[in-house]
Parts: structure tokens; C-alpha cells; sequence
């Protein structure tokens, strides 16, 4: 068994570094079974140290020029050379324990991809509530968190990866298709959720609450098409760390 984790990364030099070191650690829960694993960082385009610090903190680098994150993810999968995909955002920590959970699943032998639920690093209480909406959806929709997919790599394969239609909300589509083939095979999409995956709260802290509205009204009003329009998703790609 060898095990793929893929970090795609724009201008991640802030928070690189601690991800790839608890991304190494927690995949001590491979290690113990025996299992190979290997750490990607797929460098999107990015104009600070990122692609440097991705390799002082042991990962393969590959470079993706266009800034989309469907993009920065389905090429660290076409690098990868694991029977199943890992994919972890630049500012998220996975635990050892999360991943022990990952593994379990994994050797259960029922499961096809899934996710996790999200812990969100603040003290703020309506980012607390929007997590654990959003941990309530996840659960109940079967939908991964963007910041925390995983997937056996020949179903990854088989439904062409990630949509490069989209700039935002790629997971979900991602799942409705995943959700399609694990009936048509009979396996399982499964959300962990004994051990969150730990992540930012930056949007909260960098876009206003004016800022976010906007998005979620546009997004809306225009029935989701928003999400295939770079400029609107501003959120992921002007830039803020």
C-alpha cells in the first residue's frame, strides 16, 4: 500500500512549513502499518518561497502555472504514484490520530474517498457556528471539506479529478461524482469526524463580513455560476495571507 498526500499551495510561505511537518508526523499511522507514503506540494504559481520550503520540509514540488485550485490539485495527483490520494490544504494541520482514522477506513476495505470535519483555529462564535453547520452538511450530504479529501486513486482517475470548470466549490462536484460511483460499485463515501481536521480561520480574518456577503450573494443570485468565475471567488485568489 503506498499512500499519496498532495498540498496545493499559492503563496503559502506563512503556514507551509507547519503543515508539512504535522502532515509528516501524523503519517507515522502509515508508517506503523508498513505502508510507503510520499508528500507533494504543487507550487500554483507562486511569487514567495513556497516551492522552497515545500522541499526544506520534504516534499516533492511540482509546478502548475495556472492559479486554480482544481488545477494545483490534479497536478500533484498526476505526480503522485500512491494507491490512494491524500489531499490537504496549505493551512491545515491533520493529526496522527486523524490519520489513523484515515487508515482504518481505508483497511476496512469498504470505502472509496471521503473527508473530514473541520475544527476552525478561532475563538470567534459565528465562525464556530458556521463550522459546525458546515460539519452538519458534511455529514449528512456526504460533501469533504476541500481542505481535507481523500480518494483510491483509480476512482480519482476514472471521474477525471477535480473540475477545472470551477474556481471555488470544486470538492462538491467532486463528491457528487464520487457519491455516483461508490453506489455504482457498491462502496462507501465516509466523513470522519472523531478527529477534525484542524484549519484557518483566515478568510474570517482577512475579508470583512461586507466582503463575504457579497460572495454569498453572488453566488446565490446566480445559482452557483459564480463559482466558474475567477473574479468572484475572490476569496481564494487575490492574494490575502
Amino acid at each position: 500500500m503506498k499512500i499519496s498526500v498532495v498540498v496545493p499551495a499559492f503563496n503559502e510561505e506563512r503556514l507551509l512549513p507547519a503543515t508539512l511537518r504535522s502532515t509528516r508526523a501524523a503519517a507515522g499511522a502509515f508508517d506503523a502499518r508498513g505502508w510507503r507514503w510520499e508528500l507533494i506540494v504543487c507550487d500554483n504559481n507562486s511569487t514567495d518561497r513556497t516551492a522552497e520550503l515545500g522541499r526544506a520540509g520534504g516534499a516533492e514540488v511540482v509546478f502548475e502555472p495556472v492559479n486554480q485550485i482544481a488545477r494545483a490539485r490534479n497536478t500533484g495527483a498526476a505526480s503522485a504514484g500512491g494507491d490512494w490520494l491524500v489531499f490537504v490544504d496549505a493551512d491545515s494541520q491533520p493529526s496522527p490520530e486523524l490519520f489513523e482514522d484515515l487508515a482504518a477506513e481505508i483497511e476496512r476495505g469498504r470505502c472509496l474517498a471521503g473527508g473530514s470535519t473541520v475544527a476552525l483555529d478561532t475563538d470567534r462564535f459565528a465562525a464556530r457556528c458556521f463550522a459546525a453547520l458546515w460539519n452538519t452538511l458534511s455529514r449528512i450530504w456526504h460533501w469533504g471539506s476541500g481542505s481535507f479529501v481523500f480518494c483510491e486513486s483509480a476512482a480519482f482517475r476514472e471521474i477525471g479529478g477535480f473540475s477545472q470548470a470551477f474556481y471555488a466549490g470544486e470538492e462538491i462536484d467532486l463528491f457528487r461524482r464520487l457519491k455516483r460511483l461508490a453506489r455504482r460499485k457498491g462502496r462507501r463515501i465516509v466523513i470522519l469526524h472523531r478527529h477534525p481536521l484542524a484549519t484557518s480561520d483566515r478568510k474570517i480574518r482577512l475579508y470583512s463580513w461586507r466582503e463575504q456577503l457579497a460572495f454569498v450573494l453572488k453566488m446565490s443570485l446566480s445559482g452557483g455560476r459564480a463559482l466558474r468565475d475567477k473574479a468572484a471567488c475572490f476569496l481564494w485568489y487575490d492574494g490575502r495571507r
